[in-house]
C-alpha cells in the first residue's frame, strides 16, 4: 500500500493552485528522476516506467548519448529560429528523416514542437497543394487539440465538448476495428473502405472536394486498434482512384515504438505526407511533418514556426535516431513479440482482458465484464492502472477500457519482466476487491 509522501502531496497541492485543470493525471506521480526504464518520485520511490512520457521516451529516460548530445548543442547556442536562418543541426536531423520516412522519391521536411502542430502543418499543406476543401477522418482517431487537430479527432466528447464550431468540411468514417468490428458479418478492412466510397462519396462528401485522408496505422488513444491487413493498402488505392493525399499521423506510432521504425512499414503503404512527434527526440520537444518534394512546393511565408526544429531539440533528435538504427527498433521488436506474449498468457488465466493486440512495444490490452458479450470494463482498467502505481509500475490508460504498454524500446530483460510481475500483481489485487464485495 502507499505509504505518506510529503514532498509529492506538497507539490501537488501547489499544482492544484497554480495549474490548469484541464490536464489528466491518473495517479499523484510526481517524478525527481528516472534513467532508463526506471524512475523515482520526490519521495524517493521507485517506479518501473511503461508510460514513457505517453510513448515519447523511446530510447529511456536521459540515455547518455542524447544528453551528450544536448549539452554539447546547449553550449554553442540554443535558439536561432529556422524559419528565418539557417544552422547545422536542422538541415542534419531533415536529410536523416528524409531517408527513413517510408515515401519514395525526394521528401521535405517542416518542422514543428509537437504532434498536433504536424498534423496542422499536413492539413494546410494538403489543401494548398489540392485546393480542396474537406478532410476524411476516422471515428475514435486523437489528432491533438487544436482547433485543425480537434476537428479530426473523434476520441472522447470531453475533448471536443465546448470548443464549436470546429474546422468545417471534416467527414468521418469507421476505423475497422477486428475485435470490435462496426460492420458485424461483414469483413471490417473491406466494409470500411466501402463506406467512404459507397456512403460517404454519395452523400455528404464528394471525393472531387477532399483534400486529404489523414488516418493512424494504428489508432492510439482510441484503443490501441490494429487494423486488419487490407485496410491501409485499400485505403491507399482509394485515395489514388479519387486522387486524394493520403496522411499517416505516425505520431505516437513512429520512430521504432512498432518494431519497426515507422508503422507504415508493417504493411509496406506509402503516404504522400506523414506527420510525426513523441519519440523523435527521447523527450525534448519536435515535431515534423514530412511530404513528397512536388507537395512541398508552398512559397516563403505559406507557414512557419518560431520554436519547430529548435536546434537543441535538433541535436536530441540526431542522436536519437543514431540510437533507433544501432539496433533499438530491433530490440523493440523482440521485446514486444515477448511482452505480447506474457499478457496473452495472463489473459487466458484472467479472461477480464479481453484482448490483447499491437505490434512491437505498443500494445493494448482491453477489460471487459464478460469475454463473450465483450461488454466493456472502463471501471475496472481505471482501478487496475491506479492499482499498478501503488505496486510501483507507472501504465496508462487509451479508449474507453483499454491499458497499454509503451516502455522504452531498450528496457532490459529483467525490468520488462519485473514490470509485468507487478502488473499482474496489481490485476489479482483488483480482481480479489471485487470477489470481496
Amino acid at each position: 500500500m502507499m505509504t505518506h509522501r510529503p514532498l509529492s502531496e506538497e507539490l501537488i497541492t501547489r499544482d492544484a493552485a497554480n495549474l490548469s485543470p484541464s490536464y489528466t493525471r491518473s495517479y499523484p506521480f510526481v517524478m525527481a528522476r528516472g534513467q532508463g526504464s526506471e524512475v523515482w518520485d520526490v519521495d524517493g520511490r521507485r517506479y518501473i516506467d511503461f508510460a514513457t512520457g505517453i510513448a515519447v521516451t523511446n530510447t529511456g529516460h536521459s540515455h547518455p548519448h542524447v544528453v551528450e548530445a544536448i549539452k554539447a548543442q546547449a553550449e554553442r547556442f540554443l535558439h536561432m529560429s529556422g524559419t528565418d536562418f539557417y544552422y547545422a543541426p536542422q538541415i542534419e536531423l531533415a536529410e536523416r528523416l528524409n531517408n527513413l520516412v517510408p515515401i519514395s522519391g525526394p521528401t521535405k521536411v517542416f518542422f514543428t514542437n509537437s504532434g498536433a502542430e504536424s498534423v496542422e502543418a499536413a492539413l494546410k499543406l494538403a489543401r494548398w497543394h489540392t485546393r480542396r476543401p474537406r478532410f476524411i477522418a476516422f471515428y475514435k482517431a486523437f489528432h491533438g487539440r487544436t482547433f485543425g487537430a480537434l476537428s479530426l479527432t473523434a476520441s472522447k466528447p470531453v475533448q471536443r465538448d465546448g470548443f464549436a464550431p470546429l474546422l468545417p468540411g471534416v467527414s468521418h468514417a469507421f476505423y475497422p476495428n477486428p475485435y470490435r468490428n462496426p460492420f458485424p458479418g461483414e469483413d471490417p478492412g473491406r466494409a470500411a473502405l466501402d463506406y467512404i466510397e459507397h456512403h460517404l462519396f454519395r452523400t455528404t462528401t464528394p471525393p472531387d472536394e477532399v483534400a486529404a485522408i489523414i488516418v493512424e496505422p494504428i489508432q492510439g488513444e482510441g484503443g490501441y486498434v490494429v487494423p486488419p491487413d487490407n485496410f491501409l493498402p485499400g485505403l491507399r488505392e482509394l485515395a489514388d482512384k479519387y486522387g486524394i493525399l493520403l496522411i499517416f499521423d505516425e505520431v505516437q506510432t513512429g520512430f521504432g515504438r512498432t518494431g519497426k521504425m515507422f508503422a507504415a512499414e508493417h504493411w509496406g503503404v506509402e503516404p504522400d505526407i506523414i506527420a510525426l512527434a513523441k519519440g523523435i527526440a527521447s523527450g525534448m520537444p519536435l515535431g515534423a511533418m514530412v511530404a513528397r518534394a512536388d507537395i512541398m512546393t508552398w512559397p516563403p511565408g505559406a507557414h512557419a514556426n518560431t520554436f519547430g526544429g529548435n536546434p537543441v531539440s535538433c541535436a536530441a533528435g540526431l542522436a536519437t535516431l543514431d540510437l533507433l538504427e544501432g539496433g533499438f527498433v530491433e530490440m523493440a521488436a523482440r521485446s514486444g513479440a515477448y511482452l505480447k506474449s506474457r499478457l496473452r498468457e495472463l489473459a487466458e488465466r484472467y479472461p477480464v482482458m479481453g484482448d490483447v493486440r499491437g505490434k512491437g512495444l505498443m500494445i493494448g490490452v482491453e477489460f471487459v465484464k464478460d469475454p463473450e458479450t465483450k461488454e466493456p470494463w472502463p471501471e475496472l482498467r481505471n482501478r487496475i492502472v491506479e492499482k499498478a502505481f501503488e505496486h510501483g509500475l507507472l501504465l496508462l490508460g487509451c479508449g474507453e477500457n483499454t491499458v497499454r504498454f509503451i516502455p522504452a524500446l531498450n528496457i532490459p530483460e529483467h525490468l520488462l519482466e519485473e514490470g509485468i510481475n507487478r502488473y499482474e500483481a496489481a490485476l489479482v489485487d483488483v480482481l480479489n476487491s471485487y470477489h470481496e464485495r
